[in-house]
């Protein structure tokens, strides 16, 4: 074995060790069946995002279906009411995913969720969908945070 990729496998080991999970609900995935949801850093629950950071979010899935594309959808839900929040890559191709997507093949969706200082300091659920080129849910879960 190369000594480079050697290198880089205990790389991609220790960051999956340091990515904590998240308990979550899934809110309606239609396309697909989520496995695992991990958010780095996140060491207690629910995860305090602080202002002016960045947090990986890593969605493990499996499809139903065979989509040649996914959009992310990102929403906080503030007392009842879904409000838009944006992310960089809205394209689920660029986040981790090699399309075409297969169905009954295991994915591993990876944002970047970046926390602007401007938000307020608040608790709220955050609704994260990543759908299929017919706007189906591959997966939506919810998952509780505090912006601190």
């Amino acid at each position: 074995m190369d000594s480079r990729f050697g290198i880089l496998v205990l790389f991609c080991l220790m960051g999956l060790t340091c990515a904590d999970q998240v308990k979550f609900v899934d809110c309606g995935s239609v396309s697909g069946k989520v496995i695992q949801v991990d958010i780095n850093p996140c060491p207690t629950q629910p995860c305090h995002l602080q202002r002016g950071d960045s947090y990986t979010v890593n969605v493990t899935f499996s499809s139903v279906v065979d989509t040649p594309k996914s959009t992310a959808v990102v929403h906080g839900i503030v007392a009842a009411i879904p409000i838009p929040f944006p992310i960089p890559v809205e394209d689920g191709c660029k986040s981790g995913i090699q399309c075409p997507i297969q169905k009954q093949q295991m994915y591993h969706y990876v944002a970047t969720l970046p926390v602007k200082s401007e938000y307020p300091a608040i608790k709220l659920v955050v609704e994260w969908e990543l759908r299929d080129e017919e706007t189906k849910d591959l997966f939506c879960i919810k998952f509780p945070v505090q912006i601190v």
